[in-house]
């Protein structure tokens, strides 16, 4: 007898024939006694498709309606799913993210989740239903509907799993587990079979796109153990826990995580002086845009002047552009440049602590195969280095042959 919450993404549940061979898989495993949740993406192409349509209408971004639009792909898998699972002779239920209890803030295409109120799941689980949500939305505390960004149905899976004190989220997507890189680009990646919160964090972070970061967040804070697994396949997946086994620790690092959405923006010529930081990075965070590495440098050649360098994501670059001209008129600043052709390569491991040898033979790498550095971060368990866009592939090989070439 188990609680269980599964996730499929939208690949998964693209065709009536894939949400029909899902219900199968579903009852087959399920025990006498096991309470199921499952939270859905929407069908295939659809959000691309919505998206499509309100570009179609207009350039500009309307968010809350944007939101209002997006959700409605999620409602039509839940119906849809809950019809299959009647259809087969399953008791289940269709809920929104409203109706699922998820309350989120008032960010509109980026919104967080607050708070979970679970007691419809809760009573329809115990009325013998399969509970079918809705992914990827919630509801604000004015009533409005927001969507949780890219990936947000894995956090509603792991946010409900933890609020329900489920046994165990299982993620189901078109993979078959966490790898040691993406197997699209190091065909001799493998599959890793335990990685603890902060390991997969890190690399959901900085570019392994199998599970959404926030998703993650959720896991470790009310220690849910994830279980990404493909959907396609009975084989299993990678499991994301707080302890790992031995066998798992001994690795120095898990993996090597790469991310191309990215563009460096460098402010030139600002006074040297307390507060102007926290003036670009304040208006930045009022745009809820996320910032990632960042260099202050001083000019020696000028007294009182200095450059700030910073990374945020390529997609979100548009929204930036206002802020940025901003900070150019009240500021005073002597340009601002902005590369859209940047990458970040990382590897991630929580038993790179104490060995100052990892990086060195990163770095080393990278300077084998000709590929420039030019910004580094780290933190104890990840170095991740700024490059050119054109050399992610090529280093992201180099690198794993370095560490994994003898396994």
């Amino acid at each position: 007898m188990a609680l269980i919450v599964k996730k499929f993404g939208g690949s998964s549940v693209a065709t009536p024939d894939k949400m029909r061979a899902i219900v199968q898989r579903v009852l087959k495993g399920k025990k006498e006694g096991d309470q199921i949740v499952i939270v859905v993406s929407a069908m295939g192409d659809t959000t691309d498709d919505l998206v499509s349509l309100a570009k179609q209408i207009t350039t500009k971004t309307y968010g809350r309606e944007m939101d209002m639009l997006l959700s409605t792909g999620e409602q039509v898998s839940i119906a849809l799913m809950a019809m299959a699972f009647e259809a087969a002779g399953q008791k289940a239920i269709s809920l929104t993210g409203a109706q699922a209890g998820i309350r989120t803030s008032d960010a509109f295409n980026k919104g967080r989740i607050l708070e979970m109120e679970p007691d419809r799941i809760m009573e329809a689980l115990r009325d013998g239903n399969v509970v079918v949500v809705a992914g990827f939305q919630g509801i604000t505390g004015h009533g409005d509907i927001t969507t949780l960004g890219r990936g947000g149905s894995d956090t509603t899976a792991v946010a409900i799993a933890g609020a329900i004190h489920a046994d165990v989220c299982e993620i189901y997507t078109d993979v078959d587990g966490v790898y040691t890189a993406d197997p699209r680009v190091v065909p001799t990646a493998h599959k890793i079979k335990e990685i603890t919160y902060g390991e997969m964090l890190e690399m959901a972070k900085l570019g392994a796109g199998v599970m959404q970061p926030r998703a993650v967040e959720m896991g470790s804070r009310f220690n849910v153990p994830i279980h990404v697994r493909s959907t396609f396949t009975e084989d299993e997946g990678t499991i994301i826990q707080e302890v790992c086994s031995m066998e798992i620790k001994q690795y120095l690092i898990h993996g090597v995580a790469s991310d191309k959405n990215v563009a460096k923006i460098t402010v030139l010529g600002i006074p040297n002086k307390p507060g102007y930081a926290y003036k670009i990075f304040a208006e930045l965070a009022e745009k809820n845009i996320d910032v990632d590495m960042i260099v202050q440098s001083v000019r020696v050649a000028k007294e009182g002047v200095t450059d700030i360098t910073f990374t945020i994501a390529g997609t979100e670059l548009p929204e930036a552009m206002s802020v940025l001209e901003h900070i150019r008129s009240q500021m005073h600043a002597e340009d601002i440049l902005i590369d859209k052709n940047m990458a970040k390569v990382s590897v991630v491991g929580a038993g790179m602590a104490g060995h100052p040898g990892i990086a060195a033979g990163m770095f080393g790498v990278l300077g084998d195969n000709g590929v420039n550095i030019e910004i580094i971060s780290t933190s104890e368990i990840s170095i991740t280095c700024l490059i050119g866009e054109e050399c992610v592939d090529k280093a992201v090989k180099a690198i794993h042959d370095h560490f994994f070439g003898e396994h």
